[in-house]
């Protein structure tokens, strides 16, 4: 079906705005406290012999953390600005990148049919796709899984938008980075926790796994603590 021409360019234009800066996006947040506890959760489910595909990379610093723990890793974003910042920080090529829009069935397919049954990240990735989009998301997820991988899934729940509201209500207004969220028309929190489990299970996806977290920002609030935006996080199989 392919993603609406208004999205591709919103994150298109996002991505060239960023500077390779790590933290520069909002969401860039140190794998510490990213992909390394969400392994932990995924790995006791997972066969770490396969890949690891990282869905919705943006500039690939979870992608390299994901790297050392799995024998190929690779990192598929929309924007190629996302991929191109990517490849330019991965200095060490530990990884791969791509881009890939997910809502293409035969370009998903191909990515299966090239890496194999594959394990999958994905950080908040449905939340923020144009609602006609989600399922074929939920779907590309199950396909790269096969019959032997596992995912681990994270999306934000509706109360990141309290949080994120919080967030715009400094004396000047949001901070740069959120601000910059917002001026290029991105939609963060708009998926409910129903939808998303419905997405799941629509797409033949079993929970495995599943519990409540934050996703930290590379942004504070007026009163200086860090943004942390509350989610669900969910280990997944097809079938």
């Amino acid at each position: 079906m392919g993603v609406s021409q208004q999205y591709r360019e919103a994150w298109e234009g996002y991505w060239a705005a960023t500077s390779d800066e790590p933290g520069e996006a909002i969401w860039d947040a140190e794998p510490g406290l990213s992909a390394v506890p969400h392994s932990r959760l995924l790995l006791p489910y997972a066969d770490a012999t396969l890949p690891v595909v990282d869905l919705g990379c943006g500039n690939g610093t979870q992608t390299r953390h994901l790297a050392t723990l799995f024998p190929r890793a690779i990192g598929v974003d929309l924007s190629h600005a996302a991929i191109e910042h990517a490849r330019k920080a991965d200095t060490g090529q530990v990884a791969e990148f791509e881009s890939v829009d997910l809502t293409y069935t035969d370009a998903v397919r191909a990515l299966r049919d090239r890496v194999g049954d594959t394990n999958v990240y994905m950080r908040a990735v449905i939340h923020q796709s144009d609602p006609e989009a989600r399922p074929a998301i939920a779907a590309a997820v199950a396909t790269l899984l096969g019959a032997r991988g596992r995912a681990f899934v994270a999306e934000l729940t509706p109360a990141s938008k309290d949080v994120l509201q919080r967030a715009s209500q400094g004396p000047d207004g949001p901070g740069p980075k959120l601000r910059r969220v917002f001026a290029h028309g991105l939609k963060p929190a708009s998926a409910t926790d129903e939808e998303v489990l419905q997405l799941l299970s629509a797409a033949g996806l079993t929970v495995l796994d599943s519990g409540d977290t934050v996703l930290p920002q590379t942004e504070n609030l007026p009163d200086g603590t860090r943004i942390d935006l509350p989610a669900r996080w969910f280990v997944l199989a097809a079938g």
